[in-house]
């Protein structure tokens, strides 16, 4: 089970020595681990709430610890960074990623149950839009939280009649609110100067927890002996079916564990793993043993054990720095779903989208506003609707739970169809993986009318959007397939009539790199005359997450008589622009001078009729969607000076 090699180049970072390593791996720590980083602000304070929790007895404490050791070792260590980040398409991680290499090369046609797999990782990717809505108001309403633990007694100012902590905590849900919204207003700018001081400023917040958790451990010393697997099996006797249902708390303790593998191609596998065992694994450890051995001695501390740790004056400083990382935590998530947005828009399954690269150096650093908008809408709405993070946190469990799932089955595909592993051998890995998702999914299952509605709901919302929009493409692109005319006989056409030809150079873009499109037949049939210089572009995109520059062109081919053919490739996490590729065009002997040239495009004006490709309401929705897409000449970067559109009906 060695780890798969790449017949082409990663485009992950390899940092070169130990220090570059060190480097890569803090900022690692920044982006990677803020969710799970955070998850000790409220995972443990919800196993002991009701109506799912336990009390807070030693057995069950120790039973509890255990199952968050367990878990966190079974599903970060095992899964994910000893198996399932080998499952790495150029370096880069994720569900879409897994899917696109997983998809066959052009021409081959799809291998058995592919399309049963693209639905489960459109369904995962769906249900991390609602992960990425509830992190971070969970997160950030978690740590503003603490300041009713100030307000119960450890520091209390009176300025007459006015109880200054009881103000404070009226003020939780505001406060959240206004972090929340400087946050996504925050992300017009890009990251990456506030994402200089993530990496030190988690280091701060891990080195934090491990520190107020040790004088607790230090009075209680046997909650290390939790690390044996016997205390979570007798949980499980002792509890029986509640103590499965705890479960859907305890899975709050990995939240941020498809983190690893989604951000693997920023980072690279060897920070993400070094960062994991030198800081945030111990780290982790020692706070939830901590707040273990600070309930053994005060039973009362369930009520928020995290903050229980210090005391007086300490609680306030603890809450700013609390705030700080989960907002840390929130910005990956954030840019998780930019991310997420731009693969699904390269592979077909969005329309286009307002993409806006915020960095000069960094391709991957990217601002969605329609994306940005509906996440700050989403958890102003969420924090304003649950109120606190115990009603929040039953919400949350589904979508990552569900998304863990998706990820284990495309591994097993990934194991059997690329690697070549015998179905024994991936059946027995990937069993062990599910058995563990579907327990944790199980246990939340309980809490849909509590909150788990909603990422299902959203996860369906997206899932729909998706599939229809794949679907409505489909549709398009048949028709103007039909609509297309072979290449060598438009080339004897035009021989046939020798139109007028004037001067500069017409770009079309095409679909179909070996036809003549349906926009430059009416452009011909109507106005009778051609360019000088007529360039058929197609641009596809290539199932690996970037294509260097210099491997963008994939030919020129001229045809005789002034047309040309060019393609050219993008990966998946890349952004095309035409204006680029014409420039590369160059080298290859097509010159084109960019005052002198027209961009041809098409516009599609879709028409709902009783014909059976498709659900009406589906057919409805993908015209809305159409409509309210980026136009091509925007999302291709081409100057919309230049730009002449000629329009088609298609019915639908």
């Amino acid at each position: 089970m060695s780890e798969p090699a790449h017949s082409v180049r990663d485009h992950a970072p390899k940092p070169a020595s130990a220090g570059a390593l060190a480097k890569v791996s803090l900022a690692a720590l920044g982006v990677v681990y803020g969710d799970i980083g955070t998850s000790p602000l409220y995972a443990m304070k919800e196993c002991f709430a009701q109506p799912h929790g336990v009390g807070p007895t030693a057995a069950n404490v120790f039973g509890i610890i255990s199952l968050v050791f367990w878990s966190l070792t079974l599903v970060v260590v095992v899964k994910y960074l000893s198996f399932v980040m080998r499952a790495d398409n150029h370096g880069e991680g994720g569900i879409l990623a897994l899917l696109a290499l997983l998809k066959p090369a052009p021409g081959k046609p799809l291998p058995k149950g592919f399309k049963l797999l693209a639905l489960l990782a459109l369904g995962g990717a769906a249900l991390l839009y609602g992960d990425g809505m509830i992190t971070p108001s969970l997160s950030v309403l978690s740590a503003v939280e603490g300041l009713q633990v100030a307000d119960i007694g450890m520091i209390h100012i009176h300025i007459g009649p006015l109880d200054v902590s009881f103000a404070f905590e009226r003020l939780i849900v505001p406060i959240t609110i206004a972090v929340l919204i400087g946050l996504f207003a925050a992300q017009r700018g890009g990251t990456a100067k506030i994402g200089a001081v993530f990496g030190p400023a988690m280091l701060l917040w891990f080195a934090t927890i491990a520190g107020i958790a040790i004088p607790s451990i230090l009075k209680h010393p046997q909650i290390l002996g939790a690390v044996n697997p016997v205390y979570a099996y007798e949980f499980f006797a002792d509890h029986k079916m509640h103590g499965f249902l705890v479960l859907g708390s305890v899975v709050l303790c990995i939240t941020g564990g498809e983190a690893l593998y989604a951000d693997m191609g920023h980072f690279g596998k060897a920070p993400i793993r070094w960062a994991w065992y030198v800081v945030v694994y111990p780290a982790l450890l020692l706070n939830y043993m901590g707040q273990g051995a600070l309930i053994l001695s005060d039973p009362t501390a369930v009520e928020n054990p995290f903050y229980r740790l210090v005391s007086g004056w300490a609680v306030y400083p603890l809450v700013m720095i609390a705030t700080f990382a989960t907002v840390v935590a929130s910005q990956a998530l954030i840019s998780g779903a930019f991310s997420l947005t731009q693969q699904a828009v390269q592979l077909g399954y969005s329309p286009r989208v307002t993409i806006v690269h915020t960095s000069g150096q960094a391709e991957g650093q990217i601002f969605i506003p329609e994306v940005n908008n509906v996440l700050m809408i989403t958890c102003v709405l969420l924090v304003l609707g649950f109120k606190s993070s115990t009603n929040m946190a039953a919400a949350y469990g589904i979508a990552v739970t569900g998304t863990m799932g998706v990820t284990s089955v495309l591994f097993y595909a990934v194991a059997r169809t690329k690697w070549g592993w015998s179905w024994p051998a991936a059946a027995s890995l990937t069993g062990l993986f599910l058995f563990i998702d579907l327990s944790f999914f199980g246990a939340n299952v309980v809490k849909i009318a509590d909150g788990g509605w909603f990422p299902l709901a959203i996860g369906a919302g997206v899932l729909t959007l998706m599939t229809t929009w794949k679907r409505g493409r489909e549709i398009l692109y048949d028709f103007i397939r039909s609509a297309t005319l072979p290449l060598d006989l438009f080339l004897a056409d035009v021989a046939a009539q020798a139109p007028v030809r004037v001067k500069g150079t017409a770009v079309f873009m095409t679909s179909n790199p070996e036809g003549a499109p349906p926009v430059l037949l009416h452009h011909f049939k109507h106005n009778k005359v051609l360019h000088e210089q007529v360039v058929l572009l197609s641009i596809a995109t290539r199932h690996q997450p970037e294509v260097p520059r210099a491997e963008r062109i994939e030919y020129v081919r001229d045809r005789g008589a002034g047309i040309f053919q060019v393609s050219a490739g993008y990966g998946f996490m890349q952004t095309p622009n035409v204006q680029e590729v014409l420039e590369l065009c160059e080298t290859a002997g097509l010159k084109v001078n960019h005052d002198d040239t027209s961009f041809f495009l098409g516009r599609e004006t879709l028409l709902v009729t009783s014909r059976r490709t498709m659900a009406g309401w589906r057919k409805h929705l993908f015209v809305f969607m159409s409509k309210n897409a980026r136009p091509a000449n925007a999302f291709f970067r081409i100057p919309p000076n230049r730009v002449v559109e000629l329009g088609t009906q298609i019915e639908l």
